[in-house]
């Protein structure tokens, strides 16, 4: 488990995407949560942020979730995933408490269809879901909100940051953002990312600062220009596909 540096006292975002699944060869959160963290770090001061890629795998995950939460006590859990019914952000507002039996990228089905042992049907995400929609539809960006995770992975991930949040008492921001799986070619995942509609690589990294700075009270952030993020992945964002946690 690596550690995490910087000043105690800064209250700390946790960020995570995850790895390839069965119908997903390459998942586009695996490259772009690590650019997500970097540009949050320099966008935003006063906090300490912590960035994870998540093995897909019903056990390991959810185990490493709780594990990070409890370390870092986060003030804010932004947790992505992608979806093929996905067009542009859509900002998740629930996790149930039920799984699908599908295989995870281990081959490993969940142990059962319920998450959590007597735990309520549903928990409410924490994340100011309308605001956030709000405000990246005024940068022009496409954003919904959904009711609904899905029965895989991500509403696990989901419904258990949200469970652990609840028991501990914590006063966790926590949701989940769904993104396109088509914004990215999985035949060259590093070196041709795609636009997906109107979304492309460098709104969803503006965006997902701007559902950052939606979630902490604070102003809009950078200005949307052209700038060449799907052109220019450099070595930094490479290096991000080899490691499993990027941190400050």
């Amino acid at each position: 488990m690596p550690t995490h540096s910087g000043p105690q006292d800064r209250p700390v975002i946790l960020i995570t995407g995850f790895g390839p699944f069965p119908t997903v060869a390459a998942n586009a959160t695996s490259i772009l949560v690590p650019r997500i963290a970097e540009t949050a770090r320099q966008a935003i001061p006063g906090v300490a942020i912590a960035a994870h890629i998540l093995p897909t795998e019903w056990e390991t995950s959810l185990s490493l979730v709780h594990a990070l939460t409890q370390r870092l006590r986060p003030a804010v859990a932004l947790h992505f995933g992608v979806s093929g019914r996905a067009t542009g952000f859509e900002i998740e507002t629930r996790g149930r408490n039920r799984c699908c039996l599908s295989e995870d990228a281990a081959g490993r089905l969940p142990t059962d269809v319920c998450l959590s042992a007597g735990g309520p049907e549903f928990l409410p995400a924490t994340l100011p879901a309308a605001h956030i929609v709000t405000r990246l539809r005024q940068r022009g960006l496409p954003a919904q909100i959904s009711r609904d995770a899905g029965g895989y992975l991500c509403n696990a991930l989901l419904y258990r940051s949200l469970e652990i949040a609840r028991r501990s008492n914590a006063p966790t921001r926590t949701g989940f953002v769904h993104l396109p799986t088509s914004l990215i070619n999985e035949r060259r995942p590093a070196c041709e990312p795609r636009i997906s509609g109107r979304l492309t690589w460098d709104d969803v990294v503006d965006g997902s600062l701007e559902i950052l700075l939606a979630t902490l009270g604070r102003r809009s952030g950078r200005p949307r220009n052209g700038g060449g993020f799907g052109v220019m992945m450099n070595r930094r964002v490479h290096a991000g596909l080899r490691s499993t946690t990027v941190e400050t």
